[in-house]
């Protein structure tokens, strides 16, 4: 019981009980109430923000004015035409596979070509782009004993001409639909 009588206990001085356990558990009592009250605010600003990029975020923009992900396509492009597009595969000595989309370019417009860029979109079986990548289109400059190319620079491609055409992949996304590719001529550079 003498512990007891402790406890109970009022200072003189002070007015108050044992002053160790009521000073320990006032100021931590108060310090609680107050830290806490710093780490409730930055919780509740951290999930506004995350809230306000989920939302803002969460919308997808297209990368083109068209709204087809792929890039705008240069102004001189609607006087090129492609057609003819074949596709066919051929593994290499090393073992790798290569992927070829062959076709022609016709220019109908009234400057002779030094240099095509084109984006190829290969798309998966959800209608989405599995993969976009910008070549510089090369022209078949002949066909046997094997099929060479050279850069449009070697030969421009003069007004009223159609040329032969390859685009050369050596990967190719896994989900690809194995459909025929979207090509776009992005950049064009004339003589």
């Amino acid at each position: 019981m003498p512990a007891q009588e402790d406890k109970d206990k009022i200072d003189a001085k002070s007015g108050q009980g044992p002053r160790e356990d009521a000073g320990f558990l006032a100021s931590h009592q108060t310090r609680e109430a107050t830290s806490w009250m710093p780490w409730i605010v930055a919780a509740a600003v951290v999930i506004l923000g995350l809230g306000i990029l989920v939302v803002v975020g969460g919308r997808s923009t297209p990368e083109s004015a068209t709204g087809t992900g792929m890039a705008a396509a240069d102004p001189y492009a609607p006087k090129l035409s492609i057609s003819g597009i074949q596709m066919s595969e051929a593994t290499s000595f090393s073992g790798a596979k290569v992927t070829y989309i062959d076709g022609q370019i016709a220019n109908s417009g009234d400057r002779t070509l030094a240099a095509i860029t084109v984006q190829v979109g290969f798309h998966s079986d959800l209608g989405q782009f599995a993969q976009r990548v910008a070549v510089p289109l090369s022209l078949i400059r002949t066909r046997e004993p094997y099929v060479d190319t050279q850069p449009v620079s070697a030969a421009p491609i003069e007004p009223g001409q159609t040329r032969d055409f390859r685009l050369i992949f050596d990967t190719m996304p896994a989900d690809w639909n194995q459909q025929i590719p979207e090509i776009r001529i992005i950049s064009v550079r004339s003589r």
